[in-house]
């Protein structure tokens, strides 16, 4: 075997070596960029959540009489841009109580059902 042949071989080897080094850190910044995604999509979500719940609290808890229209619409809107069939789902049971007693009970199940959602 002559040097230029060995010098060659040796080239390949690195390169090769390079190759695979470089895949590894490609799969590994992509994993990475995939657990940002999700962590950013679970923010966004908690966020809305909270938005939600501070509009809810505004309009609903410390309200002094009826809920007029506007806060209703604003409510129900939040509420939709959850993109949450159980919480949608809660909150119909809370808005369509008839008495008093249901809808305590619905606004208790409602909150609770909001805090198991936010995640940490």
């Amino acid at each position: 075997m002559t040097a230029s042949k060995i010098i060659l071989a040796f080239v390949m080897v690195v390169l090769l070596a390079g190759n695979v080094f470089l895949g590894f850190q490609y799969l590994s910044a992509q994993n990475n960029l995939y657990q940002a995604e999700k962590n950013l999509e679970g923010r966004k979500f908690n966020e809305r959540i909270l938005n939600f719940l501070k509009l809810f609290i505004e309009k609903v808890l410390k309200a002094d009489n009826e809920i007029d229209f506007e806060a209703r619409l604003a409510l129900e809107n939040a509420v939709r841009n959850l993109d949450d069939k159980e919480i949608l789902a809660q909150w119909q049971k809370f808005i369509e109580s008839r008495d008093e007693i249901k809808a305590q009970q619905e606004v208790k199940n409602l909150l609770e059902l909001l805090a198991e959602k936010i995640k940490i």
